[in-house]
């Protein structure tokens, strides 16, 4: 269990004036009602004999952030991490610009990730379907529902593969290379 501010203060007086005869054993032998373990104690009386204050020292703990500042946040979005309408294919990848402003590359994924609210995706290249294409699948799958009964439908799924064969038992097949 951690220690209150008054906690602290106590086994701190206490263990100055006695001259360090409290131990973490006496402690816990007076206070049994405070739930402390001894490790705790333990460690907390040897912060007080080390530095002789019961505060964080400075310098421990959590650092302030040194990269992601607003003015790096600024500089990376003008390196036009996303591509303006009036100007397409002007985007940049996140190694680019780590290279052109000297920021780290994870530096510049957590700033555009947390300062600039932005998702980092690559482009994956795929197929356009055309209009007769989206006409013969929908066709296709209107034929392939209307061959089941109405309480085997909730366990068909369609997938988005380039070539889609159907068997069905009446020997009908159809087949689909888009």
């Amino acid at each position: 269990m951690p220690f209150t501010v008054e906690d602290r203060h106590l086994i701190k007086v206490l263990r100055e004036e006695k001259q360090y005869r409290y131990s973490a054993r006496r402690f816990l032998s007076e206070f049994p009602n405070k739930n402390w373990s001894r490790h705790g104690l333990d460690h907390l009386l040897a912060k007080i004999d080390r530095f002789g204050t019961i505060r964080r020292r400075p310098g421990t703990g959590l650092t302030n952030r040194t990269v992601r500042t607003n003015d790096n946040i600024d500089q990376v979005a003008d390196y036009l991490v996303q591509s303006q309408e009036d100007r397409p294919q002007t985007h940049r990848s996140i190694r680019q610009i780590a290279r052109e402003t000297s920021i780290s590359r994870s530096s510049v994924h957590r700033i555009i990730k947390t300062g600039l609210k932005l998702k980092c995706l690559k482009k994956v290249r795929a197929q356009e379907l055309t209009e007769s294409n989206r006409f013969n699948r929908l066709q296709r799958s209107r034929e392939l529902l209307k061959r089941y009964p109405v309480h085997l439908v909730d366990f068909i799924w369609f997938s988005d593969e380039k070539l889609l064969t159907i068997v069905v038992h009446n020997c009908c097949t159809f087949h689909s290379t888009e």
